[in-house]
Formats: structure tokens, sequence, C-alpha cells
């Protein structure tokens, strides 16, 4: 199995939202998304599957001196083996890659958050990084895009922190900043029952219409220029806002069930987007 093959299986079997949108990228643009994402998921996996904390941290520290070795021309795992190879393509710094293990490892180090601020960087670390990362790989000429893929990384974060607000509680993690649970009289212990009072649902609304404001906000900082380009983070945001679309109107029943989009619904949504992105880079062309 090659570098990419291994990429390309570990990012297709995580069922991701984000694997449904690389289809339609070019090639060498496509095998470096899918090695990032493959990255991700690698140290991902080591805090959510390692039992051992100890253990975890000692597999991080592996990670953080791989991602060395892959600057130095060196790597050995089949993942930086593959981001390895597109180096010469593509600026990935090496900073941000670290900053990604170090989100990972906040995990271990943090269970909750006091406030919305303290979480803002665990949420930097963990999606924002990689939308720069991503905007690197699908190309830009306006640094407002970097903006752009901030905040979008931010969306997705809290798009996901919502989705999955039971499963992480019930791994003793609370992404919800504590000051809001207060504010609206919600518990750690409430978020382990399948139960959605008014007080929950309120709460929940309160992290879905934050969430939607940072996918304005992205929204409103890409440059038409660099649209086209991005496109890939754009169908992922049709992925991502349809199912914040479904959590809200389910009534953010998240602790009652899983609310997901099934793998044929991504698809679909991902051809939409693109067709709408190459109609809309039709005509922006004919104006230029």
């Amino acid at each position: 199995m090659t570098p990419d093959q291994y990429c390309q299986n570990k990012a297709a079997s995580s069922g991701s939202s984000f694997y449904s949108s690389f289809r339609f990228l070019p090639e060498l643009k496509r095998r470096a998304i899918t090695a990032l994402y493959a990255f991700c998921r690698e140290v991902d996996d080591v805090v959510d599957e390692t039992n051992d904390e100890d253990i975890a941290r000692q597999t991080l520290n592996w990670w953080r001196d791989e991602v060395a070795k892959l600057y130095r021309g060196n790597a050995t795992h089949p993942v930086t083996l593959a981001l390895q190879d597109l180096l010469n393509d593509f600026n990935l710094a090496e900073e941000y890659l670290l900053e990604i293990i170090d989100g990972m490892e906040m995990d271990l180090d943090t269970h909750n958050y006091a406030t919305f601020k303290d979480l803002s960087l665990y949420c930097y670390r963990a999606a924002s990084v990689v939308g720069l990362l991503s905007a690197e790989i699908f190309g830009f000429n306006n640094r407002n895009t970097l903006k752009y893929a901030h905040d979008l990384g931010m969306a997705f974060q809290l798009t996901n922190i919502l989705r999955d607000v039971r499963e992480d509680a019930e791994r003793g993690r609370v992404y919800l900043p504590l000051d809001e649970l207060e504010k609206f009289g919600v518990t750690k212990q409430n978020l382990i029952q399948p139960v959605t009072s008014d007080n929950v649902k309120e709460l929940f609304q309160f992290q879905a219409d934050r969430a939607r404001e940072f996918y304005l906000k992205a929204f409103s900082e890409l440059p038409e220029e660099d649209r086209y380009s991005q496109r890939t983070g754009l169908i992922m945001a049709e992925i991502y806002l349809s199912l914040l679309e479904e959590i809200e109107n389910d009534g953010y029943r998240v602790l009652e069930h899983r609310i997901k989009l099934t793998p044929s619904r991504k698809l679909w949504l991902a051809w939409r987007a693109s067709r709408r992105e190459k109609k809309r880079h039709k005509k922006h062309q004919r104006k230029a």
C-alpha cells in the first residue's frame, strides 16, 4: 500500500463530511488535502482511542518528532511520507501541524472551558489551523481568504461541538462554556441525559446561533477572486450548514439521538454546491 492509498483509506473510513468534498478537486490538491485530513485523523485517534493518558501523551510526542522528521525529509509514517512528497507544491507550515497536535493534547489537559474566549483557543487549534492549511492547498491570491478560512474552521468546530455534545459529555468533556451553562440553568449532568428541556433547548439554540454567525462572517470575508479556488471549503460549508439546519429543525434534540446526514445526501449537497460555484465562477469571469 502506498502512502497516498493509506491516506485515502484513512479519510474514507471516517465517513466525514469533509471527504465528500475532496473528489471535486484536481488530483494534486486532492492528494494534499486527503493527506492533511489523514494526519488530523491520526492524531485525533490518539486521544479518542487510547485509554491510558500517559501512552496518549507519549504518542502525541512521537507525532511531534515525526513532524520534525517530515520537514527534514526523513518521515517514516505513511501519512507524513505522503505529506513529504507534497511540501514542494504547497506551503504547509510546520507550526500549524504542531498546533493541531497541541489541540489534541488539550483534550487530555482540559475537560471544560470557563468562557467562550477560553474555548476559542481549542477551536483554533482543532479546526481553524486546519482551515488555514486547507486554504494554502486550495490556493488564494487575497490574504483576506485566510480570515475566511479561520472563521469557517470555527464554524465547523462549533457545529461539531453541538452535534457531539452528549457523546463528549459521556467522555467527561464539556466544550460548551461553563458560564453559558450557568446562564441557561443547565448542568453537566443534564448533558448526559436524553432529555431536551426548555433550558437545554435555549442553550443549544444559543450555540447554533453563534455557529451560524461564524459561517456568515466567513462567507463575507471570502474575496470573489478566490471563491472558486476555495470551493472545496464552500462545499464543506454546504454540508455542515445542512447538518446545523437538521439539528435546528429537529428541535435541538442532540441529547436524545445522534443527528447526521446520509452519505448519499452529503454527496448530493457536494455536487449541488460544486455546480453552483462553477456557474458563479463563469459569471464572474464574464464580468472580469
